[in-house]
């Protein structure tokens, strides 16, 4: 089963479920506001996404992280316990269909991954 998470009213989110749905494309959603991702799970995810593409340095999230904080994140243990705390600095939706993961969306990269 191909999965999705996200945020709900994330637009980005939005347009990838809407694509999915237009494509006839069975999913799961999973809400990070309502079921926070592990860090193993995240860990899992950063096994294939670079920690540079995962971590969203360009939210509100980041902004108003102090700067301690943010230097933590340079090492991939502490960016992993930030983005586990605090979802909304995970960049979204992150993808998983057939043991591969994948983060953002854009139409051109859900068409090659599907076969659509």
């Amino acid at each position: 089963m191909t999965k999705l998470y996200g945020i709900p009213n994330c637009d980005t989110v939005k347009k990838a479920r809407r694509w999915l749905e237009e494509n006839g494309i069975a999913y799961e959603f999973f809400d990070f506001k309502k079921t926070p991702p592990t860090a193993d799970l995240i860990e899992t995810w950063l096994a294939q996404i670079p920690l540079e593409t995962l971590l969203n340095k360009r939210g509100t999230t980041w902004r108003k992280l102090d700067a301690a904080a943010q230097a933590a994140a340079a090492e991939q243990g502490g960016a992993v316990a930030l983005m586990a705390e605090n979802p909304s600095l995970i960049k979204r939706p992150v993808l998983a269909k057939d043991g591969q993961f994948y983060a953002g969306f854009s139409e051109v990269a859900y068409r090659a991954v599907f076969a659509v």
